[in-house]
């Protein structure tokens, strides 16, 4: 016959092991399909920015929070104008309490959770009343943070304002060409397609 304390012991032992072991196997669930630890950021260390083959005016946007390749490419007497802007929204992710306080991983420094980022970025560049083109990236950065380290949400923001600003950079580069035909030859209309 078990007394008291016995029962009380053997309770809670099995609340340790439903709770202790079926957690720890969503969290490592979760962890698999969450994103990366920098999703979306750039995986390689990027060339330094080189300037486009043309210059032009920022018109809207600030001049210290700008891609920079367009930063690079700025004049005050140019004919071409540039456009930019960004906006971040801000996510979350947190174990509950109660299942991370309960799993042993939790205190050798698994995540109990993450901050996310997603900035969305678009550049127009125009001459005169004519569009030129128009550019639109969007990236989600998250970092995940234990009992031990933790990210703070302006890391995170710094992160993913430079992966889109980088995006916008490559997309430039990819169509310099075409910028370029367009900036010499402004009576042709060759814009690009928005949301490119």
């Amino acid at each position: 016959m078990m007394i008291k304390g016995e029962i009380a012991i053997a309770a809670v032992l099995a609340a340790t092991v439903v709770f202790g072991c079926g957690p720890q196997q969503a969290t490592v669930a979760s962890q698999m399909t969450r994103t990366p630890e920098v999703a979306g950021a750039p995986r390689m260390v990027e060339p330094p920015a080189r300037p486009l083959p043309f210059q032009g005016r920022l018109v809207e946007g600030d001049p210290g929070e700008i891609p920079p390749a367009v930063a690079i490419s700025l004049s005050s007497t140019a004919p071409v104008t540039f456009s930019y802007r960004e906006e971040l929204t801000h996510d979350e992710y947190h174990i509950p309490l109660i299942v991370s306080a309960l799993d042993p991983v939790t205190y050798v420094g698994a995540p109990l959770g993450d901050f996310g980022v997603t900035a969305f970025a678009s550049l127009s560049i125009s001459e005169g009343g004519r569009i030129i083109a128009d550019y639109t990236a969007k990236v989600h950065v998250s970092k995940s943070y234990s009992l031990y380290s933790e990210p703070t949400h302006r890391e995170v923001e710094q992160a993913a304002r430079a992966a889109v600003r980088d995006r916008i950079d490559q997309k430039l580069y990819r169509d310099a060409d075409r910028l370029t035909r367009a900036v010499a030859n402004p009576d042709k209309s060759s814009a690009a397609p928005a949301g490119r």
